[in-house]
């Protein structure tokens, strides 16, 4: 009896980054407001580059730039960031 043999899924290993107390805060700001930014592989590319995912309220936005590992997740920082000084000057003009 043969067994196939399945290939091996590709996969890569997510970059990982320790994160700053300030930063945290203004993560988890965003994430309570239903906004969140993903990295993700982009497969079509040869060069280990990742994507990005902005998800905002269920709505799914992808940058159209591609970034290595470092960089990735600084541009994740800098998508928080600009939510959380977008929407968070907002909600205190509000009250």
């Amino acid at each position: 009896m043969a067994f196939k043999r399945w290939q091996k899924s590709p996969s890569r290993k997510a970059p990982t980054r320790s994160w700053q107390e300030d930063e945290m805060k203004i993560i988890g700001w965003c994430i309570s407001k239903n906004i969140s930014v993903s990295i993700m592989p982009d497969w079509k590319d040869d060069l280990n580059r990742w994507k990005i995912i902005i998800e905002i309220n269920k709505n799914e936005h992808t940058d159209p730039n591609r970034y290595e590992d470092d960089k990735a997740l600084d541009k994740v920082m800098e998508y928080y960031n600009y939510y959380y000084n977008k929407y968070k000057s907002n909600t205190n003009q509000n009250r």
